[in-house]
């Protein structure tokens, strides 16, 4: 009968319910969860805890493919955890799903929330910030609030401390599986999430700003968010020498100049430089040494960079 109907239409007609079609499967595919799980935590690896919610998810679909992110998020540092995740995400296909914990607000009234982004990437974490860069970079096509009346492990509701293990990897776990469809993870909320703020990159006066979000841990390089293309409006090439300047908040932590160069091999050891990491950011380091320990550079949203010639 469907067919019959069908054929009485148009060309036309049945091109443009095609091309609809078509464009419809695209956006279902673009947002299907992938059995994919990547976790995230700033437990540490020296006790229990990411085995517990690794075990809860296995609980819940044994065909679940299980990853990491990091579990050395400092302990409490949401900007961090942040981070992570938007330097991370963008590199995993369409319908993974992430579960994000950095919870110094658990058992208080902060939300517990589940984040889609227009790239198709699923967010379960609570709204404390963590989502940041994540909402900014990857944009926010729905934020749910996680139901947990129905999405908790069971037998869990006199545990106040662990919604890691209970309400983040228990959800994460059957939105992965698909045992539930995001539209049951809970009520709808509105298109934002708790923002952490920060100086955002920009050209001024002949001068960039930018924050400095986060360290190369293993090397001690201290990485910005100042990109390329803005970088570039400085008129600064190979070679030059730049002029550098770094706050942590008003306090104005170091001063001082640095060759710009494409990689650490081009100066000799123990000469400070500019250049550009892998993200394709603008960065500051020392060959053979870290930036971070000769000059007392950490990284937050407080601390901020300034570039000259």
């Amino acid at each position: 009968m469907t067919a019959i109907f069908f054929s009485s239409f148009s060309d036309r007609t049945k091109k443009a319910c095609g091309i609809f079609i078509l464009l419809l499967l695209t956006f279902f595919n673009t947002f299907a969860q992938n059995n994919i799980l990547v976790f995230q935590s700033d437990f540490g690896l020296k006790d229990g805890a990411v085995s517990a919610m690794k075990g809860v998810a296995m609980g819940v679909s044994p065909d679940l493919k299980l990853f990491d992110v990091t579990h050395e998020i400092p302990a409490y540092n949401i900007w961090e955890a942040s981070y992570r995740l938007v330097q991370t995400a963008p590199y995993w296909p369409a319908g993974t799903v992430f579960v994000s914990v950095c919870d110094p607000g658990v058992g208080t009234d902060r939300k517990s929330v589940v984040l889609l982004t227009k790239s198709g990437h699923y967010f379960v974490t609570p709204d404390n910030g963590t989502l940041t860069l994540i909402a900014e970079q990857l944009g926010i096509q729905e934020v749910r609030e996680i139901d947990e009346a129905k999405n908790r492990r069971k037998n869990s509701n006199e545990s106040y401390t662990f919604h890691g293990r209970d309400v983040y990897a228990f959800t994460g776990a059957r939105l992965a599986s698909k045992t539930i469809t995001y539209e049951q993870v809970g009520p709808k909320l509105p298109d934002q999430v708790v923002m952490i703020p920060y100086q955002k990159p920009s050209f001024e006066q002949g001068k960039v700003k930018g924050t400095i979000p986060i360290l190369d841990i293993q090397y001690g390089n201290v990485w910005t968010d100042i990109d390329k293309k803005l970088f570039n409006q400085l008129g600064i090439k190979i070679g030059d020498v730049i002029k550098v300047q770094v706050f942590n908040g008003t306090d104005k932590v170091y001063e001082g100049t640095v060759k710009y160069v494409n990689t650490f091999g081009e100066v000799k050891e123990g000469a400070d430089v500019g250049y550009f990491n892998s993200l394709l950011n603008f960065s500051l380091g020392v060959n053979m040494a870290s930036f971070s320990e000769k000059y007392k550079v950490m990284s937050g949203n407080t601390w901020r960079v300034v570039l000259s010639k």
